[in-house]
C-alpha cells in the first residue's frame, strides 16, 4: 500500500466538518493498510507544537507549518503557499510519501503541486467546496468581487496541476466539468461518517433536560434542534422565524440551538424579540464529547440552509451524522441536501428561505410520529449503504493506483 501525505488547511485538535472528514478518511485508510500522515498550513494558527515536532491526535500524526500568515492580501497567500511547500519538502526528507493528497482550499493544492513537481510525486487534489463560494456564504466575501475571481483562478490552477481531482458530491463534479475539466480526471468520494463512532443513541438525558428548563419526559413537548455553526447560510434565522407558527400547531414545542459562530449575536437578538422567545434555548458551543447529550433531547434535527451556490453544490456532513444516530431529519430543499435525503423516506425537505413552509413541514412531522420508526431505519440503512467511510474510502485505492501507474503498466509480482 502507498504512503499518503494529506495536505490540509487545518486539522484536529480543531473541530469542524473539515477536520472530522479528514479524521475519518485517515482512520479508514489506516484500517485499509495505508501508512498515512498529514501536514497543515499556517492557518492552523496557535494549535502547533512549539518545537515544531509532529503531533498525535486520535492516534494520527500531524506535521505543522510553523509561523503565522502575514502581509497584504495577495502577498499573504503566496507566502502561505511557500511556507507550506517548504514544510511539505521537509517532511519528505524524513518520511517518504508515495502520493500527496491535498485538500481544498487551493493554497494547499498549489503548495503540494510545487513539491510534487520537484520530487516527481503524484498529486491528488480533493475539493470539498469552492472556497470563493464558502466566503460568500459565511459573509467574508461576495460574488463578483476581485477576491472571488482571484480565488477561482487559484482553484483552477491547482486543478490543472493535479494528477487527479476528487470531489465529495455530484454538484461539485458537474461544476468542474462545466469549467472544462475532463470527466476522466474527476472522481467522487461522497461525504460519509465513521459508523463505528455511532452506537446506540443515548437515552434522554433527564438531568440536562431539567437544566435547560425542559420537561424531563417527552410529555413536556417535542424538541426541534440545530447543532452546528451559526453562519448566515445555515438559515438558523429562518428556523427562529418559523417558531411562532409552529407553536400555533404544537404549543409545547421547543427549539434547542447548540453551537456558535458569526451570526450568534444577531440570532440571540432575533429570538429575544420573537413571540416564541420562551420556547427557544441557546446553549452556545459545547465540547465535542458532550454533543451526544444534547442530541439525546432532540426529536427532529433541522437544517434550514439557504439557497445559494454553496448550498446547491456542496453536501454537508451534519445530516449524515444525525441519520446515523437514527434521528428524524428535516432539511431545506437545496442541491446538497437532495443528494443525501430522499424526501418522505429518509427525511423531510422544505422550501428554502421560507419560514412558513418550514413551520408547515415541522408541524406535519410532529403530527406523524407514528411514521418515525420506519424513517429512522431507512435513514440509517441509507448511511450504511452509501456513506460509510469503511466502504467509501476504498474508492481512493483506485485514484491512487491511477496516479501511481497512469499507463496501467504495473504487472503482478513474480
Amino acid at each position: 500500500m502507498p504512503r499518503i501525505l494529506h495536505v490540509l488547511d487545518h486539522s484536529l485538535p480543531l473541530h469542524s466538518g473539515y477536520t472530522f472528514r479528514t479524521r475519518a478518511i485517515m482512520k479508514a485508510q489506516e484500517a485499509d493498510g495505508h501508512e498515512v500522515r498529514a501536514i497543515t498550513g499556517l492557518r492552523q494558527g496557535s494549535h502547533t507544537a512549539a518545537d515544531g515536532a509532529p503531533e498525535e491526535h486520535a492516534g494520527l500524526i500531524f506535521h505543522r507549518t510553523r509561523g503565522a500568515p502575514s502581509g497584504r492580501a495577495g502577498w499573504r497567500e503566496w507566502r502561505e503557499i511557500a511556507a507550506l511547500a517548504k514544510a511539505i519538502d521537509d517532511v519528505c526528507e524524513q518520511w517518504r510519501p508515495d502520493v500527496f493528497h491535498a485538500h481544498s482550499p487551493a493554497l494547499c493544492g498549489l503548495a503540494a503541486a510545487r513539491v510534487a513537481k520537484a520530487r516527481g510525486i503524484p498529486l491528488v487534489y480533493e475539493i470539498r467546496a469552492f472556497w470563493e463560494d464558502a466566503a460568500s456564504g459565511n459573509g467574508t466575501g461576495a460574488d463578483g468581487t476581485v477576491k472571488y475571481w482571484l480565488t477561482r483562478r487559484l482553484e483552477n490552477r491547482a486543478i490543472a496541476r493535479a494528477s487527479a481531482v476528487v470531489t465529495i458530491c455530484r454538484g461539485l463534479r458537474d461544476d468542474l466539468i462545466a469549467r472544462g475539466v475532463a470527466p476522466a480526471k474527476i472522481s467522487t468520494v461522497a461525504n460519509g461518517v465513521d459508523l463505528a463512532l455511532f452506537g446506540e443513541p443515548l437515552q434522554r438525558d433527564l438531568a440536562l433536560a431539567r437544566e435547560l428548563g425542559f420537561d424531563a419526559s417527552h410529555e413536556g413537548g417535542p424538541v426541534i434542534g440545530f447543532v452546528g455553526s451559526f453562519y448566515p447560510y445555515e438559515g438558523v434565522d429562518d428556523l427562529i422565524a418559523a417558531m411562532p407558527a409552529l407553536l400555533v400547531a404544537h404549543p409545547a414545542a421547543k427549539l434547542l440551538l447548540v453551537g456558535g459562530g458569526p451570526s450568534e449575536a444577531a440570532l440571540r437578538a432575533q429570538a429575544a424579540a420573537s413571540s416564541a422567545a420562551g420556547a427557544i434555548r441557546f446553549v452556545g458551543r459545547v465540547p465535542h464529547e458532550a454533543v451526544q447529550r444534547y442530541y439525546s433531547l432532540i426529536d427532529v434535527v433541522a437544517y434550514p440552509r439557504k439557497a445559494m451556490r454553496l448550498t446547491e453544490l456542496v453536501t454537508p456532513l451534519k445530516p449524515l451524522e444525525a441519520m446515523a444516530q437514527g434521528k428524524i431529519v428535516a432539511a431545506s430543499d437545496v442541491g446538497g441536501h437532495r443528494e443525501l435525503i430522499a424526501d418522505g423516506l429518509t427525511g423531510t425537505l422544505f422550501v428554502p428561505d421560507d419560514p412558513v413552509d418550514l413551520a408547515r413541514a415541522l408541524a406535519i412531522l410532529l403530527w406523524r410520529q407514528s411514521e418515525w420508526p420506519h424513517q429512522r431505519i431507512a435513514s440509517r440503512r441509507a448511511v450504511e449503504r452509501d456513506h460509510d467511510w469503511a466502504r467509501n474510502v476504498l474508492h481512493y485505492r483506485d485514484v491512487y493506483q491511477r496516479v501511481l501507474d497512469p499507463l496501467g503498466t504495473q504487472t503482478e509480482p513474480a
